[in-house]
């Protein structure tokens, strides 16, 4: 690997650049709205601790899932979603709700709102031996995030409006 991708590889997280060590990261809480699909828009991120704002369309969902190796938790920013678990749990959580998931835990959601769904989402991992942001279905098996699988959709964005 060239020695400017191995720079590059340093100093990009998952979904953004480190942040460097003995160094604030400053960020703002604002991402694009979308008529379709969902997106994700990277905050901030160290080698242990990442947040993003995630949006997702009115009624987008995913399916059952869990990260084996990481803690993380959402909160509503806009409208609102039914979060789901393995045993007929369900709540709908709205503005300044949340939620906290330990790693192994399985859960899936939909936007319940006419609105799109603007979440916080902070993540942390529990093993840094394994692979940070897998995640896996209710019988262990990979379902890769940005795959119909996991029932996603390419964003398409509202034009000149964003959650600030």
């Amino acid at each position: 690997m060239p020695d400017d991708i191995k720079a590059a590889d340093q100093l990009m997280g998952k979904k953004g650049p480190i942040a460097p060590k003995g160094k604030p990261a400053f960020f703002k809480l604002r991402a694009q709205l979308l008529d379709d699909g969902r997106s994700i828009e990277p905050l901030a991120e160290t080698e242990n601790l990442w947040t993003w704002i995630k949006v997702y369309a009115s009624g987008g969902e995913n399916v059952l899932h869990a990260h084996p190796n990481e803690d993380h938790m959402f909160v509503i920013l806009a409208g609102s979603a039914i979060f789901y678990g393995p045993n007929g749990e369900e709540k709908e959580l709205s503005r300044n709700d949340g939620i906290m998931l330990p790693a192994g835990t399985h859960y899936y959601f939909n936007a319940s709102s006419e609105e799109p769904l603007v979440m916080l989402r902070v993540g942390t991992h529990t093993d840094k031996d394994n692979e940070i942001m897998y995640r896996e279905g209710i019988d262990g098996a990979p379902i890769p995030g940005g795959t119909k699988k996991n029932k996603w959709k390419a964003p398409v964005y509202r034009e000149d409006a964003y959650y600030e």
